[in-house]
């Protein structure tokens, strides 16, 4: 008896360290403010179910997707319309509608499981100043391409990324039917075009739609009327292999998934944007709001 008393006690020692492991998971996020707080909300909250969360936010899209795709990363929250064009490079215009299910399943073949998706859709959008777009008289994207075709001398702020992207600058000029010239166009940081904005550095400013600057410095988001941007519904994508160990993680995530929309992202980004909390108490703070921690 005294024998098996050891064994028994390094058979128990050696169960709880295999289930440890097994619960061990990272966390992802790219380099924007909305997705550096969903990935600190993700963290927060796992970590208060048990898990042994590693973070690792901050990362390029494409980067990102990679770590994902190579079993560096376990979940992160992406973009149905990013899947779609960037990952999947889906040529085709996919109904708005169509959009989750056409890249759950073309990822489902690359070993990724999308969740539950939120209310929350972060498309990209055009900006103006509220004043100089009313006096303009321009309220769609149809607007402004007429404006700029009729002379209108109009300055734009993109980040390099979306001046490059199969869903960006060049493709949304070919659909509306006019073009910035190269010299005005102004490639920065995504955080910096909002600012430039409102310092009128420059005339338009590609936006995220969630974003909380937009309604705090009163920017007026003008409509795609042609539907040019595919619905990019924020949505949390996990390693089907990690699922099949960990099945309860799908639950997890989706209850927190159907606690966004566009309003509560757009109300925590400007928390962090323009209030200029932290993300980490911002993050803790919705937790608590929602009785998730």
């Amino acid at each position: 008896m005294n024998l098996l008393r050891p064994l028994a006690l390094a058979a128990g020692l050696m169960a709880v360290a295999f289930t440890a492991q097994a619960q061990s998971v990272v966390v992802g996020g790219k380099n924007f403010t909305e997705q550096q707080l969903i990935s600190e909300i993700t963290a927060q909250y796992l970590t208060e179910k048990g898990y042994d969360v590693d973070r690792r936010a901050g990362m390029g899209s494409a980067v990102l997707r990679e770590a994902q795709e190579n079993g560096q990363v376990d979940v992160y929250w992406e973009y149905t319309g990013t899947s779609l064009l960037n990952y999947n490079k889906v040529e085709d215009r996919v109904p708005a509608d169509q959009v989750y299910d056409t890249v759950k399943k073309l990822d489902a073949e690359k070993g990724l499981t999308w969740l539950q998706p939120s209310e929350a859709n972060n498309t990209y959008a055009l900006a103006m100043q509220r004043d100089e777009a009313e006096e303009m008289g321009i309220k769609t994207l149809s607007d402004l391409a007429s404006a700029m075709n009729d002379g209108k001398d109009l300055t734009l702020a993109s980040n390099a990324e979306w001046y490059a992207r199969d869903d960006g600058l060049k493709p949304l000029q070919k659909t509306y039917g006019f073009e910035f010239p190269r010299s005005d166009v102004k490639r920065m940081d995504s955080g910096l075009t909002y600012q430039a904005l409102k310092e009128d550095q420059v005339d338009v400013a590609l936006v995220f739609a969630t974003d909380g600057r937009i309604r705090a410095f009163d920017f007026v988001v003008l409509e795609d009327d042609k539907g040019f941007f595919p619905n990019y519904a924020m949505t949390p994508v996990v390693r089907t292999e990690v699922l099949e160990e960990m099945p309860e993680l799908a639950d997890h995530l989706n209850a927190l998934s159907e606690r966004l929309n566009d309003d509560v992202m757009s109300t925590l980004n400007a928390r962090v944007d323009v209030e200029k909390e932290t993300i980490e108490d911002v993050a803790a703070d919705f937790l608590k709001q929602q009785n998730l921690i």
